[in-house]
């Protein structure tokens, strides 16, 4: 299931819900946890079907979420590239309302809305309920805090934990600005660099189990280098 949120500069809020076949079986474990059945997903679109409807909600926003820097936004990135539909992730700015909270207050989703919201977070794991509680829990954190940033673009860099090239993390940029890598044996190096010093690095990132997201940056840097 996906609910996208869409929040327009008049606070105007226009929501999409989603039903999505994973194409795969739903194992009972995640079913308890969020209530979907095989039986409810069978005859819904795959993410593939509805992927370009999902990218034009986005469509000149900027990006929010709870832990969205470290998984809803990479898995969005991964799912779009495997669907074909090309969307650049570096034209947007992200804001990670779990890392606010976790500065702030150090607590989960839950703890968060009851904290901020003086509420009991209700349908817990659903998708609409964690959106729209998300939604609620940053406004209430603007309000709460009278020293946090209040423009996306400084909330973007206060609620991220490394600048990051690939969304994954495995890319990341330095004080300069530049693509070093952070993982590996070269983890700290410009990436420019390490594709100079170490001519077969690109080609065994591209043939091992990296991000498609990944690659794609990587590539990018890579023919950059070649004009």
């Amino acid at each position: 299931e996906i609910t996208l949120l869409r929040i327009e500069t008049n606070n105007k809020e226009c929501e999409t819900t989603y039903l999505v076949n994973p194409t795969i079986p739903i194992p009972q474990f995640a079913t308890d946890i969020h209530g979907i059945t095989n039986e409810d997903v069978k005859a819904q679109p795959t993410f593939k079907e509805i992927a370009k409807n999902v990218v034009s909600v986005f469509e000149g926003a900027d990006m929010a979420g709870f832990n969205s820097n470290k998984f809803d936004i990479p898995l969005l990135a991964e799912e779009l590239l495997r669907a074909e539909v090309d969307f650049d992730m570096r034209k947007r700015q992200f804001v990670d309302v779990q890392v606010i909270f976790h500065k702030m207050e150090q607590r989960n989703l839950a703890a968060a809305y009851k904290f901020y919201c003086k509420k009991d977070l209700i349908n817990a794991h659903t998708s609409k309920a964690d959106t729209y509680a998300t939604y609620e829990v940053l406004k209430a954190q603007l309000d709460h805090y009278p020293d946090i940033p209040k423009t996306i673009s400084e909330l973007s860099i206060f609620s991220s934990q490394n600048k990051t090239a690939d969304l994954a993390g495995h890319i990341i940029f330095n004080a300069q600005n530049i693509e070093v890598f952070n993982f590996g044996k070269y983890k700290g190096m410009t990436v420019e660099d390490v594709f100079v010093k170490d001519k077969g690095y690109y080609s065994w990132i591209l043939n091992s189990q990296f991000p498609l997201y990944t690659k794609k940056v990587l590539t990018e840097i890579k023919l950059r280098m070649n004009k």
